[in-house]
Order: structure tokens, then sequence, then C-alpha cells
């Protein structure tokens, strides 16, 4: 087998379209990429990141779906608890601020919503494609990854709070 061919063809590729960033995993540095949130201000991930002992990145597919509802009630419920363990939460999805102030407003969540229209923070914590945000979340400390749940709804604060719990042994 050639190489040549094999390596011009994927510099050809990387020219074209670009490096795809690399899935986020535990340990990463966290992307300090700023967003829109549902007021129509911004916020930066990386200041958010220094000012709370943890920071909680969700990521939903559709504001005022089943699925995300479902998700942010979960880690609406149990705000206070997280607000006591050091946690800054923020939800991420590609849908227009209104639809993100309508999402907040609706389910009354004591959080930032990001309208990352233009897909910078989805793209910043390694989700590809075009189409909506994969349902994540990512628990950041020190500017790191230090716990990542997917595919999760309902369990999504439980999801959370065990891994906290967890950490307080070691």
């Amino acid at each position: 087998m050639k190489l040549r061919p094999i390596l011009f063809l994927m510099s050809l590729f990387t020219l074209l379209f670009g490096t795809a960033k690399a899935e986020l995993n535990v340990g990463d540095a966290a992307p300090a990429v700023s967003g829109v949130t549902d007021a129509g201000t911004p916020l930066n991930l990386g200041d958010l990141y220094q000012k709370s002992e943890y920071t909680l990145v969700w990521f939903y597919p559709r504001a005022l779906t089943g699925g995300c509802t479902k998700q942010g009630c979960s880690l609406r419920d149990a705000s206070g608890e997280l607000t006591k363990r050091g946690v800054a939460v923020v939800g991420v999805s590609n849908d227009p601020v209104a639809k993100q102030k309508e999402f907040k407003d609706v389910n009354h969540f004591p959080f930032p919503l990001l309208a990352d229209t233009d897909r910078k923070v989805i793209n910043a914590f390694g989700q590809v494609g075009t189409g909506a945000a994969k349902r994540e979340a990512y628990l950041i400390k020190g500017g790191k990854v230090v716990y990542k749940d997917a595919g999760v709804t309902d369990k999504q604060a439980e999801n959370i709070l065990n891994f906290l719990a967890s950490q307080k042994h070691h």
C-alpha cells in the first residue's frame, strides 16, 4: 500500500472540511468559549469556570420539547442542592434567544441558557455536525472536565449529585 495517495487525500479532506474537534472527555481542558444568553447578553464560560467551584454545561437538542424539558427540570429541581455544592449551571442548544427565553420562563429555570445559533459553543465541546446539540452534560472544575454524562434526561441532576457525593470521599 502506498502512503502518499492516502496522505494526499487526508490533506485534501482537512483543507476542504477543516479539522473536526475531537469529542471532549474527562480530563480534557474545558473550552473557554463565549455565547449569548436567553437575556441577549454575552456569557464567557471561561470566566464562569473561575468564579465557581464547579460549572455544569448541559446540552440539549431543542427547547420546549419533552426530553429537553425533563432534563432541564431535573436540574431546576436540584438547583438548590447544586448551588450548595458550588455548581454554576448553564444550558446550551442552538435555539434562538427568543426560544431560549421562552423555555426558561415557562419552566422557571434559575440558570442561563445559551442561544448557540452559530454552534460555536456546541462545536467547541466536540459535537460535530450541523443538526441539533447532542444531549450531554459536562461538569467542570478548575477548567478541566471532571465528569461527563450523555443521553440522560430526568436523571441528569441525580447523576451529577451522585458524582459530587463520590468526590467527598477522595
